[in-house]
C-alpha cells in the first residue's frame, strides 16, 4: 500500500507535468505498483499511455529511471517530449563524445537527471551507474523485442536478463503494445521477473477505421486517398526497400510531399527523413516496418499497408502509429495473394517457419474476412468484442452472398484436369480460355474444361479462388511451386452437389461525387479560417522557433479542445487536457491571445452578417427607408440592398412598394439584350439614367426569384 503522502502526489504530478486531470484505464494501478517497487509487465496499445507508467514514477523516485529503448534514432524524440514538459531527461549512446557522456554522468551523480534513455548495446558503457545506489527503476520499452516468438526479435535484447540479477531490489517494468501469450511468457522468463504483475489493457483503438481493399491499381487509390486529406501526416508500409523508393517517387511525381525510409539508408539519411516527418516538413513516409517504433508523433492521421504484413502483431503495432491523439484515423490495407506467396518465400527455411506460417495464415484470414474485422483483430489478442464495431469496411458495407456452386465446380474441375500441378494464374488462364504460351505449350487448350469460365473476368476469378481457399475447398501447395490442389471438401462440391456460397468480388470505387471533385480540384482547397487552423499555425511557429516537433507543443486533440472550450484565462486554459503547469507558463499567453483575437474577429463578422436582419426588424416595425437609414447610420442604397437580399431569402417584403411592375418589365427586356446582364451599370446607361440603381437591383432580385 502506498504512503498517503505519495498517493496524494499522483494526480497533481500528472497534471503539472503531463497536463492530464485523470489517469487512463489501468495507468494508476501500474504507477502505484512501480512505486511499490514491484516488477511489472504492461501490454498496452500504442497511444494508450504506456510512457506515463514509468515516466510519472520516475518523478517521484529519488534516483534515476533507466529506460531501455531499441533504436538510438528514436530516443531524441522521447527526450524532447519530456523536456517540453519540464522533466530533466537525456539519452546516452556511442555517438556522443566523451565530454557529453561525462556531463551525463555528472548529472546522474548529482541526482539532477530523472530519466536516461539507452539502447541495449550501450549498456556496457554504463557499468558505473548500474547500481542500486543510482537507479530507482528500469523500464524496458518495446519488450517484445526480447522474444524469438515476437514479431520484431532483436538479439541484443536477450542480454537484459542480467539486470534483475545485478539489481534484485530495483523494480523492472517491461512494456509493449503487442505480445501474444507465448511472447508474454518469454519476456517474463528472459528478464528473470517470473512473478511480475501483468497488466493487459484493452487492445481496442476505436478511433481507427479499419479497411482492406483488393490490391488493384494501388498507386491510383493511394493518390486519391491522400488528396482527400492533403495536409495530414501518414505512413505507407512496404515489404521491400525498392518498394518504398518506388512508392515515394510516384507520390512525388503527383505533387505529394513524400520520402522513403529503409535500412539501406545510412544513419544520417534515416535520421533526416525521420526528423522531417516529426517536424511536419515531410507529410508522407514510405517505409519498411522499422519506421515508427517509439515515435510519439500524435498527429499521424493514417497508415497504409501497400503490402500485407506477415503477422497480426506487426499489423496492429503499425496501425497503432496513427491516431495516437484519440482523434479519427484511418488504417488502409491492400491485400493480394502475390504478397502471401512472397511472405512464404521470406520465411522458408527459418528455424520457426511453422510458427511464422501459422501467424501469416491468421493475417490472411483477417484480410479476407467477411465479418467484423475488429472482432478478428481483438480475438487474436484474447479480447472478445460482443458487438460489431461499426468502424470497419465490413461493418459499413456488409458483403452480399450468392449461390456460387457452379463457379466452384468449374474451378475445382479445372484444378483436377491440370492434375493439381499449376498455380493460380495458369488455373485462371485455362478457366478463361486463354491461348498464351504456357497454355499452348502444355496443351491445356485441348482440355475439355478450357474456357469453361470465359464469361468471368480474370480479377473476379482470382477473388473467387481466394474465397474457395478460405472455405477449404482448395489450397496452395507452397512447396510445389504454389500449385493449387484439392482438399477432402472438394469431392462434396464436385460429386455430391454441396452448395458453396460466395460473395461478389469487391473492387473499390470512388463515389461519383468524389470522382467529379478530384477531376475539378486537383490542388488542395485553401484551409478554412477556423480557430483550429489559427492555433495550428501558431503551434508551428513556436515549434520552428524552439526547434521541436509541433505535436510536442500541443497535440491536435488539445487544439481541438481549445477550439471547443475557447479558454480566455489561465485558469480555463489549465483545464484543457494536455495543458500542464509548464506549458501554461511557456505557451499559455500566446495561445490565449490567439483565442481572444479570433473570438473578437468572429463577433465583428457575425454582426456584419446579421446587419440585414436588423434592417428587416425595423422594416416590420413600419419605418420608412429614410428612417431606417438614419437610425442605422447607413445610406439608403445600403438599406435597399438589404431589402433585396431579404426578398431573395423569402422574407415578407412588399417589394413593389419600391419598384413598379412596369420598371421590372423594362429591366426584364433589357436583360435579354445586354451583353453583360450581371452588372448594374449597363442597365443604368441603357435606360439613360431614368431608372435608379436601387430599383434596377430590386427588379433583378424579383426576376431571379421568379425564375
Amino acid at each position: 500500500m502506498l504512503l498517503k503522502e505519495t498517493q496524494d502526489q499522483l494526480l497533481p504530478t500528472l497534471k503539472t507535468y503531463f497536463g492530464y486531470d485523470s489517469f487512463r484505464a489501468q495507468q494508476q494501478q501500474i504507477v502505484e505498483s512501480v512505486l511499490l517497487k514491484k516488477d511489472n509487465l504492461v501490454i498496452m496499445p500504442t497511444g494508450g499511455g504506456k510512457s506515463i507508467c514509468f515516466q510519472l514514477p520516475a518523478l517521484l523516485f529519488e534516483g534515476l529511471t533507466l529506460v531501455i529503448s531499441p533504436l538510438i534514432a528514436l530516443m531524441k524524440d522521447q527526450v524532447d517530449g519530456l523536456k517540453a514538459n519540464g522533466i530533466e531527461a537525456d539519452f546516452f549512446n556511442s555517438s556522443q563524445d566523451s565530454i557529453e557522456q561525462e556531463a551525463i554522468f555528472e548529472q546522474i551523480i548529482q541526482q539532477k537527471l530523472k530519466l536516461l534513455y539507452v539502447a541495449p548495446e550501450s549498456l556496457s558503457l554504463l557499468q558505473n551507474i548500474l547500481t542500486e545506489e543510482h537507479l530507482s527503476c528500469v523500464a524496458i520499452d518495446e519488450a517484445h523485442c526480447i522474444s524469438s516468438w515476437g514479431h520484431d526479435f532483436r538479439p541484443s535484447y536477450q542480454q537484459l536478463g542480467f539486470l534483475k540479477q545485478t539489481l534484485p531490489n530495483t523494480p523492472i517494468i517491461a512494456l509493449t503494445a503487442t505480445a501474444d501469450k507465448a511472447t508474454r511468457a518469454d519476456i517474463l522468463e528472459q528478464l528473470n521477473i517470473p512473478k511480475a504483475t501483468q497488466f493487459i489493457a484493452s487492445f481496442d483503438r476505436k478511433n481507427i477505421e479499419l479497411e482492406v481493399r483488393p490490391a488493384n491499381d494501388r498507386m491510383a487509390q493511394i493518390i486519391k486517398f491522400i488528396r482527400k486529406q492533403p495536409n495530414e501526416s501518414g505512413i505507407i508500409y512496404c515489404l521491400s526497400r525498392k518498394g518504398t523508393e518506388q512508392t515515394a517517387a510516384k507520390l512525388k511525381q503527383n505533387g505529394i510531399n513524400a520520402a522513403a525510409y529503409h535500412a539501406g539508408l545510412n544513419f544520417d539519411e534515416r535520421s533526416k527523413v525521420q526528423e522531417n516527418f516529426i517536424y511536419d516538413q515531410t507529410k508522407v513516409v514510405c517505409a519498411t516496418i522499422a519506421f515508427g517504433m517509439g515515435i510519439d508523433k500524435s498527429n499521424v492521421r493514417w497508415v497504409i499497408h501497400y503490402n500485407m504484413p506477415k503477422n497480426i502483431e506487426g499489423y496492429y503495432q503499425e496501425i497503432g502509429r496513427c491516431g495516437r491523439d484519440g482523434l479519427k484515423a484511418n488504417a488502409l490495407l491492400f491485400h493480394s495473394y502475390a504478397d502471401v506467396i512472397q511472405l512464404r518465400k521470406f520465411m522458408s527455411g527459418a528455424t520457426n517457419e511453422e510458427v511464422q506460417a501459422a501467424k501469416l495464415d491468421r493475417m490472411k484470414q483477417f484480410s479476407e474476412a467477411t465479418a467484423c474485422r475488429r472482432k478478428i483483430l481483438l480475438s487474436y489478442f484474447g479480447e472478445l468484442l460482443a458487438e460489431n464495431c461499426g468502424n470497419c469496411d465490413v461493418c459499413k458495407n456488409p458483403p452480399q452472398f450468392f449461390n456460387g456452386t457452379i463457379i466452384a465446380q468449374k474451378a475445382l474441375s479445372v484444378i483436377t484436369r491440370l492434375k493439381e500441378k499449376e498455380a493460380i494464374g495458369t488455373v485462371i488462364d485455362v478457366l478463361r480460355g486463354a491461348h498464351n504460351a504456357t497454355v499452348l505449350d502444355k496443351g491445356y487448350d485441348k482440355l475439355k474444361s478450357h474456357g469453361v469460365g470465359s464469361e468471368i473476368s480474370w480479377r473476379d476469378w482470382q477473388q473467387y479462388l481466394i474465397q474457395l481457399m478460405n472455405q477449404g475447398y482448395c489450397e496452395i501447395a507452397f512447396h510445389k511451386n504454389n500449385a493449387l490442389q484439392l482438399t477432402e471438401f472438394s469431392k462434396k462440391v464436385l460429386f455430391q452437389g454441396e452448395q458453396v456460397n460466395l460473395t461478389k468480388p469487391t473492387e473499390f470505387k470512388e463515389p461519383i461525387a468524389a470522382i467529379k471533385k478530384s477531376k475539378t480540384t486537383r490542388a488542395a482547397k485553401p484551409k478554412k479560417d477556423t480557430l483550429f487552423e489559427r492555433l495550428r499555425k501558431l503551434r508551428q511557429e513556436i515549434a520552428i522557433a524552439e526547434n521541436i516537433p509541433a505535436y510536442l507543443v500541443f497535440s491536435d486533440a488539445a487544439l481541438k479542445e481549445m477550439e471547443r472550450a475557447r479558454p480566455m484565462s489561465e485558469t480555463d486554459f489549465l483545464d484543457i487536457s494536455g495543458v500542464g503547469q509548464r506549458k501554461l507558463e511557456v505557451y499559455g499567453e500566446d495561445f490565449i491571445a490567439e483565442i481572444v483575437s479570433f473570438s473578437n474577429e468572429k463577433i465583428k463578422t457575425r454582426k456584419k452578417k446579421d446587419t440585414h436582419k436588423v434592417t428587416y426588424q425595423l422594416y416590420k416595425e413600419g419605418l420608412t427607408i429614410d428612417e431606417i437609414a438614419k437610425k442605422r447610420n447607413l445610406k439608403s442604397t445600403t438599406i435597399f440592398s438589404h431589402l433585396a437580399k431579404l426578398y431573395a431569402d423569402g422574407k415578407d417584403i412588399d417589394i413593389y412598394d419600391f419598384v413598379t411592375k412596369e420598371e421590372v418589365e423594362r429591366v426584364r427586356k433589357a436583360k435579354d439584350e445586354l451583353e453583360n446582364p450581371q452588372a448594374l451599370k449597363p442597365y443604368f446607361e441603357h435606360f439613360n439614367a431614368e431608372i435608379e440603381y436601387f430599383k434596377i437591383r430590386l427588379a433583378l432580385t424579383i426576376l431571379d426569384a421568379d425564375g
